[in-house]
């Protein structure tokens, strides 16, 4: 049976949605493709006719992840003021839900560790949406007056990764909780937002 487009591109869609969240929770090197295909539903011969390799996989994956991180910055900030979108998509990323969820969110908190040890083309792949990402969060800045936005942005996206992995890693829930939510008021305070929100 042939399919149209719209179908392989919703089959890939639904691949890739597997591999990112098996990549985030197990990381890139345990990800089998098996699995991965039995995660979205379908059979483990369908696999080429979407990827070449795990590898490609895995780059295809990491740049849905940067998608979805950077919608999630659209969907935070849509329809507010600039300080206000900016807080919220900061409250969103330090907030205990994000934290708890590693099957989903920021792909940067879940696969920085992992990334020296992969294959260049994913690294590179990494670095794109890292940049993308930075790029949006700079003209959120930029919006606010702000004017050395590039090193602000990427400043901000380091203290909120670092924050999350810190949470992340602490095994005690309330000291954990205390590393989101005084990142999360040195990050707004230093970025001028608590004034504007």
């Amino acid at each position: 049976m042939r399919y149209d487009t719209e179908h392989k591109q919703k089959t890939r869609t639904k691949v890739l949605q597997a591999a990112a969240k098996a990549i985030r929770t197990d990381g890139p090197h345990r990800v089998a493709v098996a699995g991965v295909m039995a995660d979205a539903g379908l059979t483990h011969g369908g696999f080429y006719a979407h990827f070449a390799s795990k590898d490609e996989l895995v780059a295809a994956a990491i740049e849905h992840m940067f998608d979805e991180a950077r919608a999630r910055v659209q969907h935070e900030t849509e329809g507010r003021r600039p300080a206000e979108g900016l807080a919220a998509y900061i409250d969103f990323y330090l907030s205990k839900k994000h934290r708890d969820t590693r099957g989903a969110g920021c792909p940067m908190a879940a696969l920085a560790s992992d990334l020296p040890r992969l294959d260049e083309s994913v690294r590179e792949q990494f670095a794109a949406g890292a940049g993308r990402l930075t790029v949006t969060l700079s003209e959120k800045l930029a919006a606010l007056g702000h004017t050395n936005t590039e090193v602000e942005a990427r400043s901000m996206v380091a203290e909120l990764i670092g924050a999350l992995s810190l949470a992340r890693i602490e095994p005690d829930s309330k000291r954990s909780d205390a590393i989101l939510a005084a990142s999360s008021r040195q990050l707004k305070q230093r970025l001028g937002l608590e004034a504007r929100t």
